[in-house]
This record gives structure tokens, sequence and C-alpha cells, in this order.
């Protein structure tokens, strides 16, 4: 959906979120939150699955419609979830996920809500998004990191044959990830699901649709140095990009 305008803010001087507490990812997130209110965003999509799984529900439910009842905000876990059933065969479902996310239990929770009869099995994996980060996911290093990972989870379940890769940072290991895979097993790369859904809730929607301004921008915002984010920024977006530094607080 490129016609729209995108304001995109990376809390990079406090990541990794995943190994955080529920109220310190709680209370980030209300900042980012805050911060992107207040330039007048109508629609904020949490962009990160510990975020979703540890803030979205409160922020949801509490939070906006005390102080923001006209805006929205989406998560990341939701969209990916409800694909789910129509891709497994076995009926059983892999989570990989950072500490945050696995310990949140939110992907098992969301899944048996709409398909009860699925087995979700979750795997935690702390150094996958470090391996990302600096620019180590093609490289030899990574390798036993992923080997290890791909291997537990199936272990607890060799009857996996559907992968969530339940952070986005993960589908940069995905070559990694699919050599030390089984053929069979399907791999579920958040980023087509979630972005599906946004153009879905926007249709139907249109109260916050024709609140989205339309002029084809993409500004960037960290809280992190400018270029140790660009640095970051140009693995994913394979593109050179400019930042501002901003404070949250």
């Amino acid at each position: 959906m490129p016609k729209y305008d995108y304001l995109y803010l990376g809390d990079n001087a406090r990541t990794p979120y995943g190994t955080r507490s529920f109220e310190v990812v709680y209370e980030y997130t209300l900042q980012a939150v805050k911060k992107l209110f207040a330039e007048g965003c109508p629609l904020i999509i949490l962009a990160c699955n510990t975020a979703s799984a540890k803030a979205l529900r409160t922020i949801q439910q509490n939070d906006l419609p005390r102080l923001y009842p006209e805006r929205r905000v989406l998560g990341v876990i939701r969209p990916t979830v409800e694909n789910v059933g129509a891709i497994t065969l076995s009926g059983h479902v892999g989570v990989l996920g950072t500490p945050g996310t696995i310990a949140s239990n939110s992907y098992p929770l969301e899944i048996q809500k709409l398909f009860p009869e699925l087995i979700v099995t979750g795997e935690s994996c702390p150094m996958w998004v470090p391996l990302v980060e600096n620019g180590e996911a093609d490289k030899p290093g990574a390798d036993y990191f992923v080997r290890q990972h791909l291997e537990s989870i199936l272990k607890k379940d060799p009857a996996i044959d559907t992968l969530i890769l339940g952070c986005t940072h993960y589908p940069l290991l995905l070559n990694k990830i699919r050599q030390y895979l089984p053929s069979h097993v399907r791999i579920i790369s958040q980023g087509k699901y979630v972005a599906g859904a946004l153009e879905d809730y926007l249709f139907r929607h249109p109260e916050i649709r024709e609140r989205c301004s339309e002029n084809r921008t993409c500004r960037f915002w960290t809280t992190e140095s400018e270029d140790v984010f660009a640095g970051r920024a140009s693995i994913f977006l394979q593109e050179d990009i400019q930042a501002e530094r901003i404070c949250l607080e």
C-alpha cells in the first residue's frame, strides 16, 4: 500500500524487548504509542511480537478508551494466527520467538481461540535477534544457533509440519532455517499476512482509512544514533535511509 504515509519508530536504544518484563515492555510501548499519536498518526501497528504479546491488549482495553478513543493500535500476532488453520496438515504447529513472546504464551492462547484442535509448541531463540542486528544472519556463526533451536523444537514435537517465525527479525534467517529444517515443514513468515490484514482492516474501517494521509512518504525515527539505525535498517530494507533521532519518555 505505497500510497499511504508511514512513520516508523524504532526504540533501538532500548532493544531487545524480548528479554524484558511485561511491565517494562508495556511502559516502553505506551511511550512509543503516545509519541506517534502526538505526531497525528490515526493507526499504529506494533510491528514487534513481544510488544504485541505483552502490551497490546492492555493498551487496547485500558489506554485507548481513556486517552485516545478515536485512535487504533493493532499487532502482528492475530493476523498470523488467523492463517495457521489453513496451512497445517498434521495439526501440530511450532512457534519460534524471543523469550518474551514465548513466555507470554500469546501464540498458543490465540491459536486455541480460533483452532482449539491444534497442538502448539514454542521455542525461545534468544540469540537470533542479535545475530540479525549484527549482520551475522548469513554467516557461518549463525548455523549453530539456528540448528540448535530447530532440533530442539522438533524434538519436543516431531509431528510439527508448520513453523511460525514469531519475530519480525527471523525472516532474515530464512535461508539458514530452510537449510536445517525438514523439507515438508511449512514456514509462516509474518510480513504478507500482517500487510494483508492491514489492507482488510482499512477496507472494513473507512473512518480510519479516510484519516490516513496519502502522499507516499516514509519517515524513520529512532531512539538510537541515526548512523547506527541506518546501518541496521539497511540490512532489512536493502536501501539507504535517513533517520531522525528522538527521545521517548
